[in-house]
């Protein structure tokens, strides 16, 4: 069975950092690209920041410079650091797992940032 669960989220002021985790179970974690997604309410879920198995990084133009992906194989995790947190960063953080047709989701961890 699949999971993929995160961890990390909660109520942060402005200016403030998280780091969240998701860990994963049920799949060869190192083959897996590995996405963060977040979803704002009354917005369409989108992407943040993805991490390919080597480790290659991408991120959104939109929060460029405050997010770090990383991973650690040893233990199936995926981490996002998250520095300088703003209110319109407040949403839902889901991590994302996928290769070829294979394609998992996390039940999403929320973040809100006070003003």
């Amino acid at each position: 069975q699949v999971q993929l669960v995160e961890s990390g989220g909660g109520l942060v002021q402005a200016g403030g950092s998280l780091r969240l985790s998701c860990a994963a179970s049920g799949i060869i974690f190192s083959i897996y690209t590995m996405g963060w997604y977040r979803q704002a309410p009354g917005k369409q879920r989108e992407l943040v920041a993805a991490i390919t198995p080597g480790g290659s990084t991408s991120y959104a133009d939109s929060v460029k410079g405050r997010l770090t992906i990383s991973r650690d194989h040893a233990k199936n995790t995926v981490y996002l650091q998250i520095v300088s947190l703003k209110p319109e960063d407040t949403a839902v953080y889901y991590c994302r797992a996928t290769v070829a047709r294979y394609d998992y989701w996390g039940q999403g961890t929320q973040v809100t940032v006070s003003s």
